[in-house]
């Protein structure tokens, strides 16, 4: 036999079921601003201002790699409409994904940090690896950088290589792209190496140390996939 509750029982339930979620709601909000504050914590360096400098391997990687990572994204698109093949249009889709999400957290930290997203003081590209032995061969690679002030950026292609990319299509648009793409990874990686060395941001590192393993696989996916095409890197 079922029993009936008063008007003031179940009014007492309602209250109580009303605090329950409350609660719950409460520690999620909580828990959300507790994982916020950790991620915040992780992206700031051990300076007295708790933020890196400007002129630090930090600042300086996030600053170039930015710039770096947007150039593999505009590649990634040009081949993605210049070809049916679908390896190529998926490798160029899951570049131009990873890039960009991984240029928008160091976008991001450049904006926490409060720190200019162009070198200050007109300071060169790459000037945050000179204290890394093997600066120079790092720097020289393929391309004399796409856009001012980025003449040192290793592995840029021109703006001459990325109008040819554009020109061409089928085949030829496929193996120009696995070579350029082959030279930016490979600054790339020289670049995420030199972080993982200098910088002192632990979440910094970690993002660099992500970026050496994934594009180490890449190269050699598209090593393969040249000699697929009867061709190879140009280095």
């Amino acid at each position: 036999m079922a029993v009936r509750r008063t008007g003031s029982e179940a009014g007492n339930e309602e209250r109580r079921r009303t605090r329950r979620v409350r609660w719950v709601a409460g520690g999620a909000v909580l828990a959300l601003l507790f994982a916020g504050a950790a991620v915040v914590a992780s992206a700031r360096g051990g300076g007295e201002s708790g933020v890196p400098a400007v002129d630090s391997a930090d600042a300086g990687f996030a600053r170039d790699m930015a710039v770096h990572h947007q150039q593999a994204v505009e590649m990634s698109f040009i081949v993605r409409d210049r070809t049916d093949d679908e390896d190529v249009r998926r490798l160029a889709y899951d570049i131009a994904n990873t890039q960009a999400n991984q240029r928008g957290m160091l976008l991001g930290w450049l904006d926490l940090w409060e720190l200019p997203k162009v070198a200050p003081g007109g300071a060169g590209p790459m000037a945050w690896m000179e204290s890394r032995e093997g600066h120079g061969d790092h720097a020289a690679g393929h391309g004399s950088g796409a856009g001012a002030g980025s003449a040192l950026m290793p592995g840029m292609a021109t703006k001459d290589e990325l109008k040819r990319l554009g020109g061409l299509s089928g085949k030829q648009a496929e193996v120009i792209f696995l070579q350029l793409m082959t030279d930016h990874h490979t600054g790339g990686v020289a670049m995420a190496e030199a972080c993982v060395s200098l910088c002192a941001v632990p979440v910094e590192k970690r993002l660099a140390s992500g970026m050496v393993e994934g594009q180490q696989s890449e190269l050699g996916l598209m090593h393969d996939m040249l000699a697929a095409r009867g061709a190879k890197p140009r280095t």
